[in-house]
């Protein structure tokens, strides 16, 4: 999962140097923090979250596929 993230959020940014994905596990769920160049949060984000929507629903398609529960924060 944490390669499907990076890999989408170098593709979005204009500074793919400064992508940092760290994955965490809870109790049953996978915590995945996305964290980006400050001026390129826009860009991951989207307008009125669309973008990180749809990020989030390809990784719990993913991860659904895998058996797994994954969420995807993005942190400054």
């Amino acid at each position: 999962m944490v390669e499907l993230v990076s890999a989408i959020a170098k593709s979005l940014v204009d500074n793919p140097d400064a992508v940092e994905v760290t994955e965490s596990a809870a109790s049953k769920t996978t915590v995945i923090q996305l964290k980006v160049a400050p001026e390129d949060m826009g860009k991951v984000i989207g307008k009125q979250g669309r973008i990180a929507k749809a990020l989030r629903t390809v990784v719990k398609a993913a991860a659904t596929k895998a058996g797994k529960k994954v969420v995807v924060e993005i942190v400054q």
